[in-house]
């Protein structure tokens, strides 16, 4: 969707100027809030494309107006309301009012290590021939999708060049909209400076781009 998260390319919002030894934390609560969000992903409730379409689909003077974990914790939010696993109420109380419902696994302090290491692999078994092969010269659609897609607005309707072909994976516009997986081949596109942002650009970008996203 076309939405503030979606930043690149944009205009007026300035550099970005990195925080000089900037701690992994800057404060106790977002240590919380990452701890909230990756037990509650862990939970089997809903998929990372949801996710990340929940922190998408906040509004957005108040996802420029926040800072990075509050607007994870505004998305954790989003999702347990949705999911039936929180009102709104009790959100808003920060007490429970109604009994705790079951989810289908239950992440402890002594095996995050473990599920961290373990990750959630998206690569899946290729049931087709993939459309397109290095070298070869592609253009990505132009639209202006409701739901997730990782097909940022800068790189929609141009040209580049196929890098490398990653496989079959999971296709994140339709896993985030609760379509299943439906799996894709998955390619790095090669564009120019020039081709994303016009006359003065002399670098690459290389996006990583599913297969519906591209036409030859």
């Amino acid at each position: 969707m076309n939405g503030p998260h979606d930043m690149g390319g944009m205009q007026c919002y300035g550099p970005v100027v990195p925080e000089v030894d900037e701690p992994v934390f800057h404060a106790e609560w977002e240590k919380r809030a990452l701890a909230l969000t990756v037990a509650m992903g862990f939970c089997g409730v809903w998929n990372i494309d949801k996710s990340r379409f929940a922190r998408e689909r906040i509004a957005p003077a108040q996802y420029l107006s926040s800072s990075y974990y509050q607007i994870w914790i505004a998305g954790l939010e989003r999702l347990l309301a949705e999911n039936g696993l929180a009102t709104n109420e009790e959100l808003a109380s920060g007490r429970a009012s109604e009994p705790a419902s079951t989810v289908k696994r239950v992440l402890t302090g002594g095996d995050v290590a473990a599920a961290l290491a373990a990750g959630s692999p998206v690569e899946r078994q290729a049931t087709t021939k993939p459309k397109f092969a290095v070298g070869d010269t592609v253009t990505t659609g132009n639209s202006s999708p409701q739901g997730h897609t990782r097909l940022p607005r800068y790189a929609r309707g141009r040209t580049g060049v196929i890098e490398a072909v990653h496989g079959v994976h999971v296709f994140p516009d339709a896993n985030a909209a609760g379509e299943g997986e439906q799996p894709h081949w998955l390619y790095a596109v090669r564009f120019e400076g020039v081709e994303l942002f016009g006359p003065g650009n002399d670098q690459q970008v290389v996006v990583d781009c599913w297969e519906p996203y591209l036409e030859s």
